[in-house]
């Protein structure tokens, strides 16, 4: 049996899954935790995906390392990191995107040039805010890395030239998803001066080795999103809802897409397509916030959900609690709305479960409109999917049914498929045995999105 290893280097927590390169069977697993906050020392990564694959290792043909996207790790002449790295949900960069996107000739020439126009999550409009804000720090930076090209390097042999795939690269706001090539002048524009970028690998091919035993493949990696769509094998026709820190709308595309809505970015996926997604900045936190407020657990959390009506009896909650990405509003807050007297807990889970459920909808509602397609399928994965309440709620709120993948990490397991593929040598990532997901439908309920997108509307002019 050939065993190939998937590891999801992600905002919480480092995850590796040790597989049968053969049929995709998950035969064992590691999670280690990650430190809280927008900011970290990438040496925190190293640690934990040292201590998660300690015994995964010695034992795999191939390897492949998908990572949180966007991060900025700069890097100094040395190779030391410059500072702590600055995560995708790190907001405080958002002044330098709306600069960097008028410098760059507005929206519309911006997502010509990268893909998308830029908000605070991408690396580019770190590096801007790295420049005005800590100048010495900034004239230091010699290399700028992603944080899963951080974690290939460091479980390569010594030496390995730091490498990346055109997935996670299209997300740094200085690579052409079109051209299919970086942008070093943009990267230049950003930061003041030139610095170093990874090289780039083709899809399916190997790019190093690790230094361990007879040396196992180490394939490109990627970003988590493309990982996730490999993992789940996204088909064309497919719409992907993934439910974790942040919320993911997702549809493999074989043509690049540029919106300079900006509502939609238009990334490489890690196959040589694209994945043009919608992303939000709260999704599974605004219900662990609502179980912290309210003092249960999430079980508990959607019980209380479930016993109130529809519409949580006029309560509506907009979820921005950490500023917003879909829609672009940085500095954003929680907005709630009809609270009265008589307003229960029940109602306040309900609000919250449906505030997500409607936050997703957004997100859906713009890829749909930008590829002018309808999906055969919406796949639904993520932490946030083990919700009863929102189980019940979503297909309620979309007006559509939806697939329940059963649970895995689907991340991981994309890693996995893509280290099998640099193994194998074949054309194509290996078709896997995919596990049945579960259909959801409901009856519609247009009235509790359409109180969310009032409240939404009404705030449109206020950001913080």
């Amino acid at each position: 049996m050939t065993l190939v290893l998937g590891v999801d280097s992600s905002t919480q927590s480092t995850k590796a899954v040790l597989v049968d390169a053969a049929d995709g069977t998950v035969l064992e697993q590691r999670q280690v935790p990650h430190p809280e906050g927008t900011e970290v020392d990438p040496r925190a990564w190293l640690d934990a995906v040292d201590a998660a694959t300690a015994d995964l290792l010695p034992r795999c043909a191939a390897l492949s390392v998908a990572g949180q996207q966007h991060g900025m790790v700069a890097r100094d002449d040395a190779g030391a990191v410059v500072r702590r790295a600055l995560l995708w949900n790190d907001v405080r960069s958002s002044s330098a995107a709306r600069e960097l996107v008028q410098e760059w000739g507005g929206p519309a020439a911006c997502a010509e040039a990268v893909g998308s126009v830029l908000v605070a999550s991408l690396t580019v409009s770190k590096l801007r805010w790295l420049r005005d804000h800590e100048p010495e720090n900034a004239a230091r930076v010699a290399e700028v890395l992603l944080p899963h090209d951080l974690v290939s390097e460091h479980l390569c042999a010594p030496g390995t030239e730091v490498f990346t795939d055109r997935g996670d690269a299209s997300g740094t706001g200085y690579f052409s998803p079109a051209e299919n090539r970086w942008r070093p002048d943009l990267l230049a524009s950003a930061l003041g001066h030139e610095a170093r970028v990874p090289r780039l690998v083709a899809p399916g091919q190997p790019a190093g080795h690790t230094a361990a035993g007879a040396g196992a493949v180490v394939a490109s990696g990627t970003g988590d999103n493309m990982a996730a769509a490999l993992g789940m094998q996204l088909d064309t026709d497919d719409v992907l809802l993934s439910i974790g820190t942040s919320g993911v709308a997702s549809m493999v595309s074989p043509e690049p897409v540029s919106d300079g809505t900006g509502a939609v970015t238009g990334f490489c996926d890690a196959a040589g397509g694209f994945l043009p997604m919608s992303v939000t900045l709260n999704a599974a936190r605004i219900l662990d916030l609502q179980a912290r407020w309210l003092g249960v657990d999430h079980d508990e959390l959607s019980a209380l959900a479930l016993s109130a009506p529809a519409g949580a009896n006029g309560v509506a909650l907009l979820p921005y609690y950490g500023g917003e990405r879909t829609p672009d509003r940085p500095g954003a807050v929680g907005t709630w709305t009809g609270l009265r007297t008589e307003t229960t807990r029940a109602d306040l889970a309900r609000a919250a479960v449906e505030a997500l459920a409607c936050s997703l909808a957004d997100a859906l509602g713009e890829i749909l409109a930008r590829l002018g397609r309808e999906p055969a399928r919406v796949l639904v994965v993520g932490g946030a999917a083990r919700s009863a309440a929102l189980r019940e709620v979503l297909p309620a709120v979309l007006g559509r049914p939806v697939l329940l993948a059963p649970p895995a990490e689907y991340v991981a397991l994309g890693a996995a498929r893509q280290a099998a593929w640099a193994l194998g040598g074949e054309d194509q990532p290996p078709a896997w045995v995919a596990a049945p997901a579960a259909e959801v439908d409901a009856a519609p309920t247009p009235a509790v999105h359409e109180r969310y997108a009032e409240l939404r509307r009404a705030t449109e002019a206020w950001d913080g």
